[in-house]
């Protein structure tokens, strides 16, 4: 039996390498159109690689899918963030969890969890072809022919993992495959105002960003860049509003609480606070804990001067400094990449195939696997989970 898995990213290796393992007597074969292997874990978690998520729980896990969703609680069942640790464990990764859940190995080396892979590939005697770019496929008498830039394969299963790839996406619609429209998802936000400059760097542990005019709303950390706005609270925000702020063309305002609690209960902080120390200079003394640089320059733009006392605070400065720390407004004219983790929202409809086994409802042979189809998740780890256990299902399917 000839399987030929097209991809050689996350979900392309770890589907080839069950595959392998369970099945001793196909011969697996991994196809890469470019010269590099597995360039994601690479790069997740600046080089530490994100691996999974602590979270274990179906029910739980599906809620950090806008696309998927509760359609993967199934899959989830059958092969869950749990049975990632173990299976890397198994082969030698540990793995451990931080304080937000994620999980990575103990080595905080993306090369562990490549060289885990490679090393599988070696043991099971995993064919891989690098530089070869899929043109065509076409099922001919039970087999499949994949047509390659360079050369013609023939297999008689067929996974397709290459990713977030309009060249698949081009040659699976040909097909007569439908492919929910592609736009951008984990993205950070473009915002020019002077409230933020030279502030890149400062942190907020929880923010709730809710973007004006819309139900979009998020809450997490927030982190100040050169650019504008990212953290987990931006990426999450820009996940679930993936599609709509694509139609707005990253063209919209966003209201800020910097210090997660309501405007009244600001205000009354504050107060309290004029009381129990009227003569300390407001400039010296940020409140609710936040980040220095950030107070100076909140107090400098409601014209605070840098010599008022607690005391002397207007209400009008009040008001204004209350404003500008629960709900302050900014402007958003673009979107950055994050990092290189860039992600794609949209890919072949999960109508598409039977996800007991993740083969292709009108081509039996044909698995799709990872982020060619329309499943994408929140940042920690849960976009690996999907393309891992995405695999382990296909695994067990073929035969």
């Amino acid at each position: 039996m000839k399987v030929i898995v097209i991809g050689g990213g996350a979900a392309g290796f770890f589907t080839a390498i069950n595959i392998a393992e369970k099945h001793p007597n196909f011969q697996v074969t991994i196809l890469e159109k470019t010269n590099k292997l597995l360039q994601k874990v690479k790069v997740s978690g600046g080089g530490r690689c994100n691996v999974t998520n602590e979270r274990s729980k179906p029910s739980e896990l599906v809620h950090f899918y806008p696309r998927g969703n509760k359609k993967l609680h199934s899959v989830f069942k059958r092969f869950t963030t749990s049975d990632t640790v173990d299976w890397l464990n198994e082969r030698g990764v540990e793995t451990k969890a931080e304080v937000d859940k994620r999980m990575f190995p103990t080595t905080d080396s993306s090369q562990t969890i490549i060289d885990c892979f490679m090393s599988e590939t070696q043991r099971l005697n995993i064919n891989i072809i690098q530089n070869q770019s899929l043109t065509a496929l076409h099922a001919k008498n039970q087999q499949w022919e994949i047509h390659t830039a360079k050369d013609v394969f023939l297999a008689d299963k067929v996974v397709v993992a290459t990713g977030a790839s309009p060249a698949t996406w081009k040659v699976l619609e040909s097909l007569g495959l439908e492919i929910a429209s592609l736009v951008p998802s984990l993205f950070t936000f473009n915002i020019t105002d002077d409230r933020l400059n030279d502030l890149q760097g400062i942190s907020f542990n929880e923010v709730q960003i809710k973007i004006v005019s819309t139900k979009l709303e998020e809450s997490g950390p927030l982190l100040i860049t050169h650019w504008g706005l990212s953290g987990p609270a931006v990426l999450k925000l820009s996940a679930r509003g993936a599609y709509e702020l694509a139609e707005r063309k990253y063209q919209f305002e966003v209201l800020v609480n910097f210090v997660g609690i309501k405007p009244d209960e600001v205000k009354q902080h504050i107060r309290n606070y004029q009381e129990a120390n009227p003569k300390r200079k407001v400039i010296n003394y940020p409140l609710f804990d936040l980040p220095k640089r950030f107070w100076e320059r909140m107090i400098h733009y409601c014209d605070i001067s840098e010599e008022t006392p607690f005391t002397e605070l207007s209400k009008k400065h009040v008001n204004k400094l209350v404003e500008e720390l629960s709900q302050g407004r900014y402007s958003v004219t673009g979107k950055s990449t994050f990092k290189d983790e860039f992600v794609t929202a949209g890919g072949v409809k999960l109508s598409e195939i039977d996800l007991d086994t993740f083969e292709c409802k009108r081509y039996p042979n044909l698995y799709l696997a990872g982020e060619v189809l329309d499943i994408d998740a929140l940042t920690g780890g849960f976009n690996f989970q999907a393309c891992w256990s995405a695999g382990w299902v296909i695994s067990e399917s073929v035969c």
